[in-house]
């Protein structure tokens, strides 16, 4: 149809898929000759996490991303399948 707009929460949906399918190949050929360096990448976040402890009541907050080279290429391929559609 002419004329209609695409639905970004396809595309937030497709670009998680190629972040994990992304993530879950590195971890797959990070031992493989010549494929090892797709699963190079940098983790961003917080290493340690916050504690709130009220004696009753403890919570812990953290947040940890890992981009390797194939996530990026995971993010690609789901843009470019977004296009398509």
């Amino acid at each position: 149809m002419k004329g209609q707009t695409k639905n970004t929460g396809v595309l937030v949906l497709l670009m998680l898929a190629g972040v994990v399918l992304g993530g879950f190949l590195a971890d797959l050929l990070k031992n493989v000759p010549g494929l090892g360096i797709l699963s190079y990448g940098r983790d961003f976040g917080m290493t340690s996490p916050l504690v709130l402890d009220f004696d009753v009541l403890s919570l812990q907050f953290g947040c940890n991303i890992r981009f390797t080279l194939a996530g990026i290429l995971g993010i690609a391929v789901a843009i470019w399948i977004y296009r398509k559609m």
